[in-house]
């Protein structure tokens, strides 16, 4: 069905006249007639009836325009929101996020691009196996921020900076004192860590692997939160990155962080899209903005200390 012929329907019904419409719509006066026989064509019945100079309608067209009302104003809502999503600063941008980099990677580049694009929003969905992408062609997710490097030739990844691992320890540990350590002087201890579905995880068993053992994992938690305060209690040691933007290692602090010796003691985190679809002009807007804010060393650097 033509949705001019529905919303010339919609003037006329209202008492518009076809010469009105003709000249609101900039077309001939032969064309609305046209268009409106065609609806009443389509639909099987008159809609409109002529009362001197001006149409009225029918009984069925009475029933008809109720319903064409209504649609017309879904129809113009959907195109609004069409609209507010392709515009760049105006659009919804769907984030996946590894929770690990949400208390300073996140708000970095969030609130560093919201500076200069305040009409943009964030959906932010936190990633819950860290071992597979949520960047896939039919995936409603428009950008990942995580360490998975993925290997699909589907998915683009760019690097955006390097996490350096710690070794944390309570402050009353005999280790607390060190600036450094390698992982074999840790091998006969208890480690806290987090469960097999982290990257870290995988990660830390690898270093200890390479340092010749394999942890005495005591507890595993779900996140590196609750890893820190069981850490700072005494229940074990993990390694974790190092944090960001603070201090650490202060005096009144229950953790330490100690520098890992070990090679390889560090991460990668970088950005993934589809190669597949491409970004609307929002996404696309910020993809570009946490590239160059990368680029430019401007992310959020390791905390004093630690």
């Amino acid at each position: 069905m033509d949705t001019r012929a529905l919303r010339w329907f919609q003037l006329v019904a209202d008492g518009v006249t076809v010469t009105e419409v003709s000249e609101l719509e900039r077309t001939a006066q032969s064309a609305v007639s046209r268009a409106l026989a065609r609806l009443e064509a389509e639909v099987g019945t008159p809609l409109l009836r002529r009362s001197g100079r001006t149409l009225r309608m029918t009984h069925a067209g009475v029933a008809f325009k109720h319903h064409v009302d209504a649609l017309m104003h879904e129809l113009d809502d959907g195109l609004a929101a069409v609209h507010q999503l392709v515009d760049p600063e105006t659009g919804t941008v769907t984030l996946s996020v590894q929770p690990s980099l949400g208390a300073w990677l996140v708000p970095d580049v969030v609130g560093s691009f919201r500076v200069g694009h305040p009409e943009v929003r964030f959906d932010l969905r936190p990633k819950r196996d860290e071992l597979v992408t949520t960047v896939q062609s039919r995936a409603e997710i428009d950008l990942e921020l995580s360490t998975l490097r993925p290997r699909d030739p589907s998915v683009r990844w760019q690097r955006l900076t390097s996490e350096p691992l710690r070794l944390i320890v309570a402050a009353r540990h005999p280790l607390a004192s060190r600036s450094a350590v390698e992982l074999a002087e840790v091998a006969e201890q208890a480690f806290v860590a987090v469960r097999r579905t982290s990257l870290l995880r995988h990660q830390c068993d690898e270093l200890c692997a390479r340092a010749g053992f394999s942890p005495d994992i005591a507890f595993e938690c779900d996140d590196l939160p609750t890893l820190r305060g069981f850490v700072a209690t005494g229940l074990g040691i993990a390694i974790v990155p190092a944090p960001r933007g603070s201090a650490a290692g202060a005096r009144n602090e229950p953790l330490r962080y100690l520098r890992i010796t070990d090679g390889g003691a560090a991460r990668e985190v970088g950005m993934a899209w589809s190669a597949d679809r491409r970004l609307l002009p929002a996404a696309e807007l910020f993809r570009s903005h946490v590239a160059e804010r990368a680029a430019a060393g401007l992310l959020p650097g390791v905390a004093p200390g630690s």
